[in-house]
């Protein structure tokens, strides 16, 4: 049988690779501050197909942050009545936003509904559930 012995030269380069790696993954997930949310046409424009194609988010967004605020017993059916209501709200407003999003309206591409996603519910420091817009 054949013995093959690794060689040291790959295996340096090897190891050398993977701490190479390892610090850029720690150095790229380090945590940078929070920089101010840009409005720009091209956002609106993601934000009206995000709305037009996620508007279903809003039934069980809506049940976790009124659940949040009333709790679960209270926060699970009105949550649902709630996101029912929404979903043809956001639908709507993600069509508008879509067709308007090379036209500066409102001022400063500012989005139309809060949140400005429907996945912002979900987000457990998020203003947005608990009414609060964080510009």
């Amino acid at each position: 049988m054949l013995r093959i012995k690794p060689n040291s030269i790959s295996r340096k380069l090897n190891l050398r690779h993977i701490a190479i790696f390892a610090v850029l993954v720690g150095i790229l997930s380090t945590p940078t501050p929070s920089q101010a949310v840009e409005y720009t046409a091209a956002r609106k424009a993601g934000r009206g197909l995000a709305a037009m194609t996620t508007g279903f988010l809003e039934v069980p967004g809506n049940m976790v942050a009124a659940s949040r605020e009333h709790g679960m017993g209270m926060g699970m059916p009105l949550g649902f009545a709630l996101g029912l209501g929404k979903i043809v709200v956001r639908e709507l407003v993600g069509v508008y936003e879509f067709v308007t999003c090379p036209f500066e309206v409102p001022a400063g591409f500012q989005p139309i509904i809060d949140p400005e996603f429907p996945w912002s519910y979900f987000e457990e420091s998020s203003a947005s559930t608990r009414g609060e817009r964080s510009n």
